[in-house]
């Protein structure tokens, strides 16, 4: 409800590719299993929503699976069934998948640092955070078929193959 009137307040009656307010409002917090599975520092557990990732959603997405992710998307991201590393060349570090009803969502994530007068608390300091980079439907199996696994909420650890490979965003990489 919270996240439907973010819509209202900045983006509902927009005309398509309009300029929004630079705001930004708290989703929620990430689960301690979930922050094992993205190997992420405890302190960066909460995430955020920008309106201008909400107005590209509303842009280009049907108005039904918008209003969904508008109530939905909370749940995506404290409670995937997988996460996955995103690919080099597209915006976000991961890829949270949950299955709601009879479809899979993704919701990408990226780790964003903030320049030092919008959240450092030091001088020289920066302060970083989760954010939303997009969310949409999986209408195509294959879409995921060859991103790395890195978190399946069934056992809780990380999946075997986030052994292999440093994660984007991340400062340890699994030995």
């Amino acid at each position: 409800m919270i996240l439907r009137n973010f819509f209202k307040t900045y983006i509902d009656g927009t005309l398509e590719k309009a300029i929004v307010a630079n705001r930004k409002m708290f989703l929620c917090h990430i689960t301690q299993a979930v922050l094992s599975g993205i190997e992420a520092d405890g302190n960066l557990n909460s995430v955020y929503v920008t309106s201008r990732s909400l107005k590209h959603l509303f842009d280009k997405k049907p108005a039904e699976e918008f209003m969904f992710l508008l109530d939905n998307l909370h749940k995506i991201v404290k409670y995937p069934d997988k996460i996955y590393r995103n690919k080099d060349a597209k915006r976000g570090s991961f890829c949270f998948i949950k299955r709601i009803g009879d479809f899979d969502y993704l919701c990408s994530l990226e780790i964003v640092t903030l320049p030092f007068e919008l959240g450092a608390t030091e001088l020289g300091s920066e302060k970083k955070e989760i954010q939303i980079a997009t969310a949409f439907r999986l209408r195509d199996d294959k879409y995921i078929k060859n991103y790395t696994l890195l978190w399946d909420w069934g056992n809780g650890t990380p999946h075997r193959s986030a052994l292999d490979a440093p994660v984007k965003g991340s400062t340890s990489a699994p030995q």
